[in-house]
C-alpha cells in the first residue's frame, strides 16, 4: 500500500522541478547563423558560444540570458537589443552599435570591447572584470 503512494509522490515532485527553459526560437537562431540577420528575433537563452557574427544585423533582437562566449560580434548592429544577462565571457564586440540596448547584468568578463556605440543603453550591473574597453560608453567596474 505505501509503495504506490511513494511512486505517486516521486513523479509529483519530478513533475513540479523546474526545467531549464529553451526560450529562444531555433529557427531563428538558424537564420541568424546562416544568413547573418535576425532583427528582432527571439534568440533569448541561445548558447551562441564561439559564433562568427561579424556585421550581423540583431537590432531589436531578444537576447535575454543568451550565451554569448567568446563569440564575435565584430561590426554587429545591437540596436535596441535587449542583452538583460546576457554571457558575453571572452567576447570580441568591436565596432558594434549597441545603442539604445538593454545590457543590464551582462557579463563582459575578459571581452574586448573597442568603438562600441552604447547611446542611450541600458548598463546597470555589467561585470567587466578582466575586460578590455577602448572608445566605448561602458566604463571598467561596471555600474
Amino acid at each position: 500500500m505505501k509503495r504506490p503512494f511513494f511512486s505517486i509522490l516521486a513523479l509529483t515532485t519530478a513533475l513540479m522541478l523546474p526545467l531549464p527553459a529553451l526560450a529562444h526560437n531555433p529557427i531563428q537562431v538558424r537564420q541568424l547563423l546562416e544568413t547573418g540577420a535576425c532583427p528582432g528575433c527571439d534568440l533569448g537563452g541561445a548558447d551562441l558560444s564561439g559564433a562568427h557574427l561579424i556585421g550581423a544585423d540583431l537590432r531589436g533582437s531578444d537576447l535575454q540570458g543568451a550565451k554569448l562566449v567568446k563569440a564575435n560580434l565584430e561590426g554587429a548592429d545591437l540596436t535596441g537589443a535587449n542583452l538583460y544577462q546576457a554571457n558575453l565571457t571572452g567576447a570580441f564586440v568591436t565596432n558594434a552599435t549597441l545603442d539604445g540596448a538593454n545590457l543590464t547584468k551582462v557579463n563582459l568578463t575578459n571581452a574586448t570591447l573597442i568603438n562600441a556605440q552604447t547611446a542611450g543603453a541600458v548598463m546597470t550591473g555589467i561585470n567587466t572584470a578582466g575586460a578590455n574597453i577602448y572608445g566605448s560608453g561602458i566604463a571598467i567596474g561596471g555600474e
